[in-house]
């Protein structure tokens, strides 16, 4: 346990914060918790590398359940419009990262064997992609409105061009878009300190 703690407390503070900072908004379609989250998938990777696919489950978990706390706080806490976090966003944010991180680490250790940034990139994009997709559809999608009838979503559901430019869709589908275009480049970005990251922690192991 004592050789992943870092990696615990790294994906600890990395789900808080971005608890947090996706309370602000940056820009007309995203929060600021949308450049910290994606570090996620760097601690996975890392640990995957380093101590292989059990290690990396295991602060996968660690960090599902700091997200589970965060969740509860955020049910207690009454903002303008209610609750600072509902069902729907619980929901959507548990299930998006355990799913999403899950097939991280499976996708990961799948191709850990070919060239050093393919499995990180791969097992990331993909994660990603999931993750955004589980999220915004359970938390702001009309269809899923029986998950909460008492939450309005209805602000969610506005016809807007995508992204201020594209065709007409719901407002969550622009919000989901602009996360994913962010996640994707900072996964790009992410192999860089995922190269430094391992170099070292692996010049520690040996």
């Amino acid at each position: 346990m004592n050789r992943i703690l870092p990696g615990i407390l790294a994906m600890a503070a990395i789900v808080v914060a971005s608890n947090i900072l996706v309370q602000f908004l940056f820009g007309q379609w995203l929060t600021w918790g949308a450049f910290t989250y994606p570090l996620a998938f760097l601690v996975t990777d890392v640990m995957n590398r380093v101590y292989g696919p059990g290690p990396a489950r295991r602060v996968v978990l660690a960090g599902f359940l700091v997200g589970v706390a965060c969740s509860f706080v955020g049910t207690q806490i009454m903002g303008e419009f209610g609750p600072l976090v509902t069902l729907r966003i619980a929901m959507g944010s548990g299930l998006a990262f355990l799913t999403a991180q899950l097939l991280d680490v499976a996708i990961f250790d799948r191709l850990r064997q070919g060239r050093w940034w393919r499995a990180p990139l791969a097992s990331t994009l993909v994660g990603s992609s999931v993750d955004t997709a589980i999220f915004f559809t359970l938390a702001f999608s009309a269809s899923l409105t029986f998950l909460e009838p008492g939450n309005d979503v209805s602000w969610a559901g506005e016809a807007l061009p995508l992204l201020g430019l594209g065709p007409v869709v719901p407002l969550w589908v622009s919000l989901a878009v602009a996360d994913w275009c962010v996640k994707l480049a900072l996964a790009l970005i992410a192999l860089i300190p995922f190269r430094l990251i391992v170099r070292r922690l692996t010049a520690r192991v040996a």
